[in-house]
């Protein structure tokens, strides 16, 4: 099996973690290496919540675009606002930063550029330091991140607000993981400013470490909000110049596969 038909739509996006070295020949696909973290998700979400919903969006972006494969998730990211939860493990902004770089470096060898589909807000910083050093050593790097604005459109203004482990991260899971959540334990929080955000953490504005109101989350609106968000990244991807469909390849559907 070769990379040309390993990496394709129409085939499982099993990614590269499965692949062997001389599965991957020309032409070169471009890596989606999925960003997360290990972090507080309130008292009712796993803690590897962004990690689970990036690399969902990641696979459902290989199906829908071809030329793209899907590399193992990074599951550490900058977490630093989260300090004082138990399970919180953070690199930091300065690590992250490094490791995105040498990350997206060492794939010279292996793709023709990299996208970085992000789940966690708490790693721009770092994303956009490395992507700004990347593209000035001329190297094809684009960065993805789920948008408030493209989340209101799918489900509507009541989502405004919602900062972190409310509605929209419990609507996802609950569509991804519907057995890790715990809707018993779902509490309301406050919904501060990014300002305050940044300026005080998490947990002297919430000690249950939710910002937002997980209220009226569903696996429905989850799938939804999963739809929107991949749409608009294959949307990002497509309009990105360091894409480019193999050749001699049809275009795929940008519309489906869907995700289930």
């Amino acid at each position: 099996m070769s990379s040309s038909s390993a990496w394709l739509p129409g085939r499982r996006p099993d990614g590269l973690g499965r692949l062997r070295w001389p599965e991957l020949d020309d032409p070169r696909p471009v890596l989606l290496l999925p960003l997360g973290s290990t972090e507080q998700h309130g008292p009712h979400l796993p803690l590897d919540t962004d990690t689970r919903i990036a690399k969902a969006i990641a696979a459902a972006v290989a199906t829908r675009l071809r030329g793209l494969l899907v590399a193992p998730a990074l599951h550490y990211g900058a977490s630093g606002e989260h300090a004082g939860f138990p399970g919180t493990l953070s690199l930091g902004t300065a690590a992250l930063e490094l490791a995105l770089v040498e990350l997206v470096r060492s794939a010279d060898d292996t793709a023709a550029g990299v996208v970085l589909i992000n789940g966690h807000g708490g790693n721009a910083a770092a994303i956009h330091g490395a992507t700004r050093l990347l593209a000035a050593e001329g190297r094809r790097v684009l960065a993805w991140t789920p948008r408030t604005v493209v989340a209101t459109a799918a489900r509507g203004s009541g989502l405004a607000g919602d900062l972190h482990a409310g509605r929209v991260e419990t609507s996802l899971l609950l569509h991804l993981a519907p057995e890790l959540v715990r809707l018993e334990a779902a509490a309301r929080g406050p919904s501060p400013t990014t300002a305050d955000l940044v300026r005080h953490g998490v947990l002297p504005l919430s000690p249950s470490g939710v910002l937002g109101d997980p209220a009226g989350a569903s696996a429905d609106e989850g799938a939804a909000l999963l739809d929107a968000f991949v749409t608009d990244a294959v949307a990002a991807i497509r309009s990105w110049p360091g894409y480019a469909q193999p050749p001699g390849v049809a275009p795929a559907d940008p519309a489906g596969p869907r995700p289930r």
